[in-house]
C-alpha cells in the first residue's frame, strides 16, 4: 500500500520488501538494545540491505525514553556515514530517536533540544536521506506518525514535538519482527495502541475516515491483545496486533490524542513508568471523566457495543487485570508522597500538553489535580 508519496507494508514476510523496492547507497540503522540481534532481525535486515547493494552502519544504544545526549551522538554518526536512507529497527523509543537524529543530519544548525522544539514548521527534510521504520512492538505507531518525544539530559523531563515533515517515507510492519517481544511489553504496548484509537474517536478533530480507524483497531485489539499476551508465539494474533497498532496509528495522527497522554507524558517525565503501562492505567478514568460530555459518551457506549459490552472504562479495567497491568497509579509503585508533592505541577503541565486541546472536553488545572489524585488512589 502506498499512502501519498509514502510507502506502508504490513503482512508476514513484508521485511523482504527491502530487498526487493527499497533503493539506496547506505543505510544507516538504528537499534536500542541487543535483542534484534539476538532474535535475528537485524542480521536479516543487513542481508536484504546487502542483498539489494546497499551498505549498512549500525548505531546502538538508545535507550528507553531517549536522551537528547544519545540522539546528538546519532545525528553526529549519520553527518560522519553520509547515508541516503535511514531506518530505525525497534520500538517506540528507537524510531523517536532516529527521527529527531534524522533532523540533525538534515540540518546540523539545529544543535539543541531546545532549538528543535521551537522550530516550527520544521525546514524541509528528505535533502540528504529519506527515513524508514520497522517496529518490533505494536504500540507506539511511530511508524506512521508525525510526532516525537525526547529526554532532556538536564532534567529528565520529556518533551513532545510533531510535525508532518518527520512523517516516515517507509514503514514496514512484519509481525514476524515482534515475536520475540517480552509478555509485559507486549501488554504495555498493546494498551498504548488501545489508548491511541480509542482518544481518536473522541477528539475534537474527529472525522469520518479517522474514526473508522480508531473503530476497527480498537475492536480488534480488545480481540487480539489478550491472545498475543498469553501466547507471544501466535503470529496471526502478533499480525493482528501489528495492523492494529498500526491502523490506530493512522487515526491519531490525523486527529491527534487527548488528556489519556496529556498525563501519561507528564507523570512519566517525572515519575520511571513505561508509557504504555501509564496510559492503560489512566484510560478509565479518562474514559468517566470525558462522558460528562453526551457526545464522548455516546461515543464510548457505541464502541463498548461492538465490543460486547455495556461499560467501557470497566472493560478497560478487566483488560488491564488479565494483562497483569495495576488499576491504580499507587499500585504501580510510584511514591505517595512525591506524587502528591508534584501534583498541582503536573496538573499545569497536563494541561498545557499539545495533546490537550484535542480533547473533548478541556479540564481546568484543578480537574486535573482532581482527576490524577483519582487515577493515584482509585475512583
Amino acid at each position: 500500500m502506498k499512502l501519498a508519496g509514502s510507502e506502508l507494508m504490513f503482512g508476514e514476510g513484508s521485511l523482504e520488501y527491502i530487498k526487493t523496492s527499497v533503493r539506496c547507497k547506505k543505510a544507516f540503522i538504528v537499534i536500542g538494545g541487543h535483542a534484534v540481534e539476538r532474535n535475528g532481525s537485524l542480521d536479516r535486515v543487513e542481508e536484504y540491505f546487502h542483498d539489494g547493494g546497499a551498505e549498512t552502519f549500525v548505531f546502538k544504544g538508545v535507550e528507553p525514553d531517549p536522551h537528547f545526549s544519545t540522539v546528538s551522538r546519532g545525528a553526529q554518526s549519520m553527518l560522519d556515514q553520509k547515508p541516503d536512507l535511514i531506518c530505525a529497527l525497534g520500538g517506540g523509543s528507537v524510531m523517536d530517536a532516529a527521527k529527531t537524529m534524522w533532523v540533525m543530519y538534515e540540518h546540523p544548525e539545529l544543535k539543541e533540544l531546545d532549538q528543535i522544539l521551537h522550530t516550527k514548521p520544521l525546514p524541509k527534510l528528505r535533502t540528504k536521506a529519506r527515513f524508514m521504520c520497522i517496529p518490533t512492538t505494536s504500540g507506539t505507531a511511530s511508524e506512521v506518525s508525525r510526532s516525537v518525544v525526547i529526554t532532556d539530559d538536564e532534567k529528565g523531563r520529556k518533551h513532545g514535538l510533531g510535525d508532518m515533515e518527520m512523517m516516515p517515507d517507509i514503514a514496514i510492519c512484519d509481525p514476524d519482527v515482534t515475536k520475540s517481544m517480552p509478555q509485559h511489553v507486549t501488554a504495555e504496548t498493546g494498551m498504548d495502541a488501545l489508548t491511541h484509537a480509542v482518544e481518536a474517536l473522541v477528539s475534537n478533530r474527529a472525522n469520518y475516515v479517522a474514526d473508522i480507524l480508531a473503530t476497527a483497531a480498537a475492536v480488534d485489539i480488545v480481540t487480539w491483545l489478550p491472545k498475543a499476551y498469553a501466547n507471544g508465539d501466535d503470529i496471526q494474533a502478533r499480525e493482528m496486533m501489528c495492523d492494529a497498532s498500526m491502523t490506530a496509528g493512522l487515526a491519531f495522527t490525523n486527529v491527534s490524542l487527548g488528556i489519556d497522554h496529556s498525563m501519561a507524558q507528564t507523570i512519566g517525565g517525572f515519575f520511571p513508568i513505561a508509557h504504555g503501562r501509564i496510559c492503560a492505567i489512566l484510560l478509565p478514568y479518562t474514559i468517566e471523566w470525558n462522558s460528562r460530555d453526551e457526545w464522548a459518551k455516546k461515543r464510548y457506549a457505541d464502541l463498548a457495543d461492538k465490543m460486547g459490552a455495556t461499560d467501557l472504562a470497566q472493560l478497560v479495567r478487566d483488560l488491564n487485570t488479565q494483562l497483569e497491568i495495576p488499576n491504580t497509579v499507587k499500585d504501580a509503585g510510584i511514591d505517595e508522597e512525591a506524587y502528591l508533592n508534584n501534583l498541582q505541577e503536573m496538573a499545569e503541565t497536563s494541561l498545557h500538553d499539545g495533546c490537550t486541546k484535542t480533547n473533548s472536553v478541556i479540564p481546568t488545572v484543578p480537574e486535573f489535580a482532581d482527576l490524577l489524585k483519582k487515577a493515584y488512589y482509585g475512583a
